[in-house]
């Protein structure tokens, strides 16, 4: 392996404008695809063998005029304070709004007249009623002109001394991100990798590389999209995952390429080997990210599955950039990417007497002021300490993870939304005038013989449970087999007594089932919710178990151990339990919402813990590699364990911590956006690389090290001779060196 990469490397560097020519030609080429191509199609959720499914499925056949897609948007009208909405006054502009709703837009259908059905559609006090306006489009497809002109009709209303909001999918969300976290978060990282380097070029390699494999990722998707159903919402984790990646690997082998000029090989030589060993490191490192998206299959939830491949192809590219794109641009930059302190002695063309003496002053101040590094003075700290360091990682973090033995999981909606919007108005208006169980209906549907009289006797025993607000009457379909029921809970769609009627209804339904020859389904968007959460919570020890699993087996390849591999997995399930700890406590019991602004606690969002587990895993085997193999490198050339570690932290401690930093600032700069789910994403990831990094790489692993010795690097006999050899250390590397002795050193051109 390294020796093929380092081949690679060579090539790639000697090659560099064919090298950069064919991934400039590549991204222009996908960016074109991407611009051409047609519409991704809209969102589509589906949860095979889940009842919600099963039932919506049946809508759709047996009520297609029901079930159509068409968007729709739920305006909910309060009148003035002291009056009544059935007052004739209020009643006139609520007819003119209701008018104009069903005519403002080419695309609208229609809007449904609230005094036509005053029992459902006016509160029981007469201050609120809402209207449904439905269109012929879905979602996704509802104009700028719809969208403006319901807005305009709102606005009049208002003016006119109503009080209006509205909500429903047809409702324009502002998806735009604030813009301030994320300035921060780019601004943080430049500073960081400046620091790190000592230099600009440097620091803009893994940035411009980065975002390089993310734009060939994310044009590949669009791409595809309209032929492989991936909707414009499956790009979101690929350029999640794909840049945090993008720039650790740009980032370890620019710093490897650095590290083996600093021992004065000459700059082919040194891109070579920084791709065979920093390459091979990052080779693997990706493996396990693919591993863990591609493993999202095992969800059974088509959506994910295409969220996780498409990351995982992101990764891929990514990976293939970092060891061919990045020598290249090393090739046009061989000494301005180095530190600018000491930068003339790396010169390739001669120089001049003068810059010659200069640059071995400058050399021999170096030399003599060399000491042990930070990375290497904390080693030697943790080698002396390791119990007390083991401790103290292991007993903060379960601490800190007892909080996720409470994880209650749930799924966003308008209720979470921040109460500035529109949605989140509308939502707490139904709430507070119709009841809380308003805002989140149950669909029963029942198939008899005579449907409807199967259906009105379902509802009058799904109505007597004492969590059941009200029961409508039965709809039939036009052959009368099929019939729904809309069941209103008393408490609100995100709570847990709606996820315990859900389960209640459903064991009453199927004891209906054979006393009246029917078949009964309780559906309705709550309970997909519920069951899109109870499928997700089930499939997390599957998917976990999967990808630990392959994970172990990639990493015993690479280290020969183990015990490596043991202790990286099990590193990595103690910090995402902290992670996921620290996001139960801030979040679902609301320790520090103040000091965050979250505005509503409740249930952690279902998709939060699978998505964090796949970007927090790559993050966690991308430092554990790189910092490990620099170990693994070392003790294989002859250091001892101790040694081994010291020097794993000198070369690479620095490096990880930065790319830590970084991750963490651009994951931090979601916290600051409005939408709680946003901050929950950005303070899971920010938290979670923290822990990975600074405790469980930082300190734990160190510390094992110290305590395991040499039997850290124990691998049965058996074992070894069945495993194939990857030599992600670079040793067949050295003996192609010492074999052409010549092609190892670069003159030097001072003194």
């Amino acid at each position: 392996m390294a020796t093929f990469l380092s081949k690679l490397g060579r090539l790639a560097f000697r090659r560099r404008g064919v090298t950069l020519l064919l991934w400039l030609l590549i991204f222009g080429g996908m960016g074109f695809a991407a611009s051409s191509a047609p519409t991704p199609p809209a969102d589509t959720f589906s949860m095979p063998g889940t009842e919600s499914q099963e039932a919506f499925d049946l809508l759709t056949e047996k009520f297609p005029d029901a079930s159509a897609d068409g968007a729709s948007a739920r305006v909910v009208v309060r009148a003035p304070e002291g009056r009544k909405i059935t007052d004739p006054e209020q009643r006139a502009e609520v007819g003119r709004l209701v008018a104009e709703l069903g005519t403002s837009s080419p695309q609208a259908v229609g809007a449904a007249d609230p005094y036509k059905t005053p029992e459902t559609s006016i509160s029981k006090d007469g201050t609120t009623a809402y209207t449904v306006v439905t269109y012929k489009v879905p979602a996704m497809e509802v104009d700028r002109e719809a969208h403006d002109a319901l807005d305009a009709a709102l606005a009049k209303a208002a003016q006119a001394g109503l009080t209006v909001e509205a909500g429903g999918d047809a409702v324009e969300i502002d998806q735009t991100m604030g813009g301030t976290g994320e300035r921060i978060g780019i601004l943080v990282s430049a500073i960081v990798l400046v620091l790190t380097f000592g230099s600009m070029i440097a620091a803009g390699m893994p940035l411009i590389t980065a975002l390089i494999g993310v734009g060939i990722g994310i044009s590949g998707i669009t791409a595809l999209g309209s032929t492989l159903g991936l909707s414009g919402t499956t790009s979101t984790l690929a350029m999640m995952i794909g840049l945090a990646v993008g720039i650790d690997y740009a980032l370890f082998i620019v710093s490897r390429f650095r590290a083996e000029r600093a021992e004065g090989r000459n700059p082919e030589e040194a891109a070579g080997r920084a791709v065979g060993t920093a390459g091979s490191a990052v080779v693997f490192a990706g493996l396990t990210v693919i591993v863990a998206l591609a493993g999202l299959a095992v969800v059974n939830i088509p959506m994910l599955t295409k969220m996780g491949l498409a990351a995982a192809g992101t990764v891929a590219v990514s990976a293939l950039v970092a060891i061919t794109l990045v020598p290249a641009l090393l090739g046009f930059a061989p000494v301005k990417v180095m530190a600018r302190k000491g930068r003339l002695q790396y010169a390739v063309k001669p120089l001049s007497e003068r810059k010659q003496r200069k640059a071995a002053e400058r050399q021999a101040k170096l030399t003599k002021k060399s000491k042990p590094n930070l990375g290497s003075r904390w080693a030697s700290y943790v080698l002396r300490h390791p119990v007390a360091v083991l401790l103290t990682g292991v007993v903060g973090l379960g601490t800190v993870a007892l909080p996720a033995a409470s994880l209650e999981l749930g799924l966003p909606g308008e209720g979470s939304m921040s109460t500035q919007t529109t949605q989140r108005r509308a939502y707490d208006m139904l709430s507070e005038s119709f009841g809380p169980g308003f805002n989140g209906p149950l669909m029963v549907t029942v198939q008899a013989e005579d449907a409807k009289r199967a259906a009105d006797s379902t509802g009058q025993a799904l109505g007597r449970n004492p969590g059941v607000a009200s029961v409508s009457p039965a709809v039939g379909n036009k052959a009368n087999d099929t019939a729904i029921i809309t069941v209103i809970p008393k408490t609100g769609p995100t709570e847990k007594k709606t996820e315990e009627l859900v389960r209640e209804l459903r064991v009453t339904a199927d004891g209906l089932e054979g006393s009246n020859a029917s078949r009964v389904l309780v559906t309705g968007q709550t309970a997909m919710f519920i069951d899109f959460s109870q499928t997700l919570d089930g499939a997390l020890l599957p998917y976990l178990g999967l990808v630990v699993g392959l994970a172990f087996l990639l990493l015993m390849v690479v280290f020969r151990s183990v015990l490596v591999p043991l202790k990286a997995a099990l590193g990595f399930l103690l910090s995402v339990a902290a992670a996921l700890g620290a996001v139960v406590a801030v979040f679902q019991w609301g320790r520090l919402a103040d000091l965050l602004g979250i505005e509503q606690t409740g249930p952690i969002m279902s998709t939060m813990p699978i998505f964090m587990i796949g970007v927090v895993f790559g993050l966690a085997m991308d430092y554990e590699v790189f910092l490990v193999s620099r170990m693994r490198e070392s003790y294989v050339h002859g250091a001892r364990p101790a040694e081994a570690v010291v020097d794993g932290f000198r070369h690479g401690g620095r490096v990880v911590s930065a790319a830590a930093v970084i991750m963490m600032s651009v994951f931090s700069g979601f916290i600051v956006e409005d939408n709680d789910f946003i901050k929950m994403i950005g303070f899971a990831l920010a938290i979670a690389v923290f822990f990975d990094a600074f405790i469980v790489r930082m300190a734990i692993v160190p510390a094992l090290f110290a305590l395991l010795g040499k039997s850290a690097w124990w691998l049965p006999k058996w074992l070894d001779r069945i495993l194939p050899r990857v030599d992600v250390e670079g040793e067949n590397l050295d003996r192609h060196e010492h074999s052409t002795p010549h092609s190892r050193r670069e003159h030097t051109p001072v003194g």
